[in-house]
């Protein structure tokens, strides 16, 4: 264990190694069973048969190319619903996976495939934007394979009723669906994953604070992630209050990356705190990558303002609202339904498990209470050009 190791979560962190595979599993399906008010094991099982369906996920996408409209997962019982374009029925199948029966639904009549909506969101996003007084969010729902375009309030009351989604869906050659939203999507502004960093912006002399994502590795060089809208020039305080420098190595913040790396003088452990109160550290197994999450997945976050919490995956092709990546940015962001998240939580790790799925951008909040709607993350297969992710 290293020194920076040590310095990071004190003597409870050295008394108690970090937590692997099915140990740091429990721990999520504890957490989704006091929000989905299944039991604990229920829970688990649920979680470890959506583990296990990625690769049946993988086979069903590529056989029924042609027609795909979008793939989900559901829980309680664990099932997999599949859309697809046409009117040529496919029967329902009942797979066996880890040693239980999953039912597999089959849904046809979708209007455009999977393929045809996020070309189609490309293509006219720039249209789209320009029709609205607010740049709206956007994305591909596959449970109901349509284009989702989240107005604000003004836009939805100047064209009241279907008219707005009318015009849309004739823009953008596809069905659209219109969600509203009360405020704006917005950045989320012991070392290793999920710790608190800070750094003070020289545009205005304030100090921020954003929580780390996860430790990468170029050739022997270690280092840490956290998201790009975060300051330059960041500092580690340990338990014990000694502030640590992190070099800046180099920012990526355009279209679909938010993604900072700020160098380590020693080599870190693929490790993250996954916790409210930092004492639970997890090993890094490895990573999802964008394709394989599906709508209705848990997934889990850290955040320093939030702490510890899991919820579903919403869209898994969005685009945030506004100019938050240098401009508009592409559908190539994962919206999860909250149930936390403020500022602080950016570039904080999201994960279930010891799988890496990404690091947090931003977040979109109710007006009336200021509550988290959802939040949304980098994938982790937009690190950038040579860092890799650190695995154990």
């Amino acid at each position: 264990m290293t020194a920076l190791m040590l310095m990071a979560g004190g003597a409870s962190a050295q008394d108690r190694p970090p937590l692997y595979g099915g140990a740091a599993l429990a721990l999520d399906a504890a957490q989704y069973a006091a929000i989905s008010g299944q039991t604990p094991v229920a829970a688990g099982r649920e979680l470890a048969l959506q583990d296990a369906s990625v690769p049946l996920t993988d086979a069903l996408k590529a056989e029924f190319s042609g027609r795909l409209a979008g793939v989900s997962v559901g829980h309680a019982p664990f099932h997999i619903d599949v859309l697809l374009t046409g009117d040529e029925p496919v029967a329902d199948r009942v797979v066996q996976l880890a040693g239980s029966p999953v039912l597999v639904r089959f849904r046809t009549g979708a209007y455009a495939t999977h393929e045809q909506l996020v070309t189609a969101l490309a293509l006219h996003q720039t249209e789209i934007r320009a029709s609205l007084t607010q740049p709206p969010g956007m994305g591909v729902d596959p449970r109901i394979g349509a284009l989702v375009v989240m107005v604000g309030q003004a836009d939805a009351a100047a064209e009241p009723g279907d008219a707005l989604r009318d015009r849309i869906a004739r823009i953008a050659g596809v069905p659209v669906r219109i969600a509203t939203l009360d405020a704006p999507d917005v950045d989320l502004a012991d070392l290793q994953g999920g710790a608190r960093l800070t750094g003070i912006d020289p545009a205005n002399g304030r100090r921020y604070a954003c929580t780390s994502g996860f430790v990468v590795r170029r050739s022997a060089a270690s280092a840490v992630v956290t998201a790009a809208h975060c300051p330059d020039n960041l500092v580690w305080t340990d338990p014990e209050r000694r502030e640590h420098p992190l070099p800046f190595l180099g920012q990526w913040g355009w279209g679909y990356q938010d993604v900072q790396v700020n160098g380590s003088p020693v080599t870190l452990p693929p490790a993250f705190w996954s916790d409210t109160a930092k004492t639970i550290s997890r090993t890094v197994t490895g990573a999802r990558s964008r394709d394989q999450t599906r709508a209705g997945d848990i997934v889990c976050h850290r955040g320093e303002r939030t702490g510890y919490s899991c919820a579903e995956v919403w869209i898994p092709d969005f685009a945030p609202a506004g100019d938050l990546c240098g401009g508009a940015c592409t559908p190539t962001w994962v919206a999860v339904r909250g149930p936390t998240c403020r500022s602080g939580d950016s570039g904080g790790p999201v994960f279930l498990g010891g799988t890496a799925y990404g690091i947090v951008k931003g977040g979109s909040y109710r007006g009336g209470d200021g509550s988290c709607a959802f939040y949304y993350y980098m994938s982790l297969d937009f690190l950038p050009g040579g860092w890799l992710l650190a695995t154990g």
